[in-house]
C-alpha cells in the first residue's frame, strides 16, 4: 500500500515572507534593507500564570511581536485563540507595516496574542488574562511605543481592563496606549464599523473601474463576524445582493454555509447568531435557507468573494472551486489566500483587493482614535466615517493607478507602495 503523501504545515509567517521577498526583488531592495524587513524588529514570547475560578493555577502563552517601528508606534491588535502561534502573529505584524504604510498612517506593525479559548472561560479568567498581558509588557508597550487594540475573539472590555492595568502599573492617565476602547471611555465612534465598512469602500471604488453597478452584482462572504457584518450591511445599502454567507459553529467544532438566492436578510441573521458569529442553524432552516457544507461560500455563482474569516482559505486545492462568474475578490481577512492561489486568481483575471488595504480601515480607524485621545476631543461618527472613506479611496486610487501603469496584480502594486514607504524610511533614520 502506497504512503500518504505529507501535507506541510501551514506558515502564515512563510507566506508573508515570500510575498515580501517578491516584491523586494521587483523593488531591487539591498541584502541589507531585505534581511531587516523580512523579519520582525523585536519580539516577546511570555507566561501569564491565571487562578481560575476553580482554585487551581494555569499558565498561559502570551505574544508580542513589533515588526517594524520605522514610521511610528507599532500597531496591531491582540488575538486570543487556542492555536495562535508565535509564527502567526510574527506574519500578522508583518502584514501590519505594510498596511499602515498603504494607507499612509504613521504608524508601523505589530500583533499579539495568547494561546487560550475565551469560549471556555470566564469573564473573570479572560480580565486576568488581559491583566497578566499588560502586566507583562508594560515597560515596552505605550502610546509613544507599541499601541495595541482588539482582534481575533477580543473586544472593547478586553481592551478596557488592559488599559486600567497598564495605567495602574505605569501611574497615570494613557488613553492613547490602547484603542478599540468603549465609547465614552477613550473610544471612537464608527471603530465597530471601520474594518467592514473599508472593505467595501474599495469594493465600490473597484466595481467602479470596472464599471459594474454595485446593484447588478452578488456576492459570497466567509466569515459572519464583526467584519463580515458590517461589510455586508454597507454593500447591501449599496444596493448589492449576499447570497451565501460561511461561519464557524462553536458546537460542532465545524463551518455551515447559509444560502438565501433571494439574498440574506441581516437582520434576520444576527436574531440568530451567538457572540462569536456562530449561526443557529435548525433556527435558519425555519427562515428557508439551505444549510450547506463550510465550504461551499466559494463556489457560489457570483461576482464577488468576501473572505473575512481567518487566513489560509483560498488555497491551491479551494481555488479550483471558485465560480467562473467571479470577478473581484476583496480580503476582508488577512492572509487569506496563498501564493499559489493568488496565481491562479491572477490568471484568470480576477480582480484582487489584497487584504492590508482592504481591511485597513479598522488600523485607520484606530489611528483615528489616537489622534482624538491626544487632543481630548471627539469627533461625530458621520465625520469619523467620512475621514475613514477619503482615507480608504485615495489608498485604493493609489494602488489600482499604479497596478495600471507598470501592468502589476493588485497586491503587488500594494506591496510597492508600502516596502518603498517602509524602506525609505529605515533609510531616513539610518538604519539601514
Amino acid at each position: 500500500m502506497a504512503a500518504t503523501p505529507q501535507t506541510r504545515p501551514f506558515n502564515s509567517f512563510e507566506i508573508a515572507q515570500a510575498q515580501f521577498d517578491k516584491v523586494a526583488a521587483l523593488l531591487d531592495l539591498d541584502a541589507g534593507t531585505r534581511e531587516f524587513l523580512r523579519w520582525p524588529m523585536r519580539e516577546y514570547s511570555f507566561s501569564i500564570p491565571v487562578r481560575m475560578d476553580d482554585g487551581h493555577i494555569q499558565v498561559f502563552r502570551g505574544f508580542r511581536c513589533q515588526h517594524n517601528d520605522a514610521r511610528g508606534p507599532s500597531k496591531g491588535g491582540i488575538r486570543f485563540h487556542p492555536h495562535e502561534t508565535m509564527d502567526t502573529v510574527r506574519a500578522l505584524s508583518m502584514w501590519m507595516t505594510w498596511k499602515c504604510a498603504v494607507v499612509d498612517i504613521p504608524l508601523g506593525g505589530g500583533k499579539g496574542g495568547v494561546i487560550c479559548d475565551p469560549h471556555n472561560l470566564s469573564m473573570r479568567e479572560q480580565e486576568a488574562i488581559c491583566r497578566g498581558w499588560v502586566r507583562q509588557l508594560a515597560r515596552n508597550v505605550g502610546p509613544v511605543q507599541d499601541v495595541p487594540a482588539p482582534d481575533v475573539m477580543t473586544n472593547a472590555q478586553h481592551m478596557l481592563w488592559m488599559l486600567d492595568e497598564f495605567e495602574t502599573v505605569r501611574g497615570g492617565r494613557y488613553p492613547g496606549f490602547i484603542t478599540g476602547k468603549p465609547v465614552g471611555m477613550g473610544g471612537s465612534l464608527g471603530r465597530t464599523e471601520a474594518t467592514g465598512y473599508g472593505v467595501v469602500f474599495t469594493l465600490r471604488e473597484a466595481l467602479r473601474e470596472m464599471n459594474l453597478p454595485v446593484a447588478s452584482t452578488r456576492a459570497s462572504v466567509q466569515g459572519f463576524g464583526n467584519v463580515a457584518q458590517y461589510a455586508i450591511r454597507l454593500y447591501q445599502q449599496l444596493g448589492g445582493k449576499v447570497i451565501c454567507v460561511s461561519c464557524w459553529d462553536q458546537r460542532d467544532q465545524a463551518s455551515y454555509s447559509f444560502r438565501k438566492t433571494s439574498g440574506v436578510d441581516m437582520d434576520e441573521l444576527v436574531g440568530i447568531t451567538d457572540s462569536f458569529g456562530g449561526i443557529d442553524r435548525e433556527r435558519a432552516k425555519k427562515l428557508g435557507y439551505e444549510v450547506l457544507a463550510g465550504d461551499a461560500w466559494i463556489e457560489q455563482p457570483v461576482e464577488i468573494l468576501m473572505p473575512c474569516a481567518l487566513e489560509n482559505q483560498i488555497t491551491p486545492e479551494t481555488v479550483k472551486k471558485v465560480n467562473a462568474a467571479v470577478k473581484i475578490v476583496a480580503e476582508g481577512a488577512n492572509g487569506p489566500t496563498t501564493p499559489d492561489a493568488d496565481a491562479v486568481l491572477r490568471d484568470r483575471g480576477i480582480f484582487l483587493i489584497p487584504d492590508f488595504l482592504a481591511n485597513a480601515g479598522g488600523v485607520t480607524c484606530s489611528y483615528f482614535e489616537q489622534v482624538q485621545c491626544n487632543m481630548n476631543y471627539f469627533w461625530d461618527k458621520d465625520e469619523v466615517l467620512g475621514k475613514l472613506d477619503s482615507k480608504m479611496t485615495s489608498a485604493f486610487l493609489a494602488v489600482s493607478d499604479l497596478a495600471r501603469q507598470r501592468k502589476l496584480y493588485m497586491r503587488d502594486a500594494a506591496y510597492v507602495i508600502s516596502i518603498n514607504r517602509v524602506a525609505q524610511a529605515c533609510r531616513d533614520r539610518g538604519w539601514v
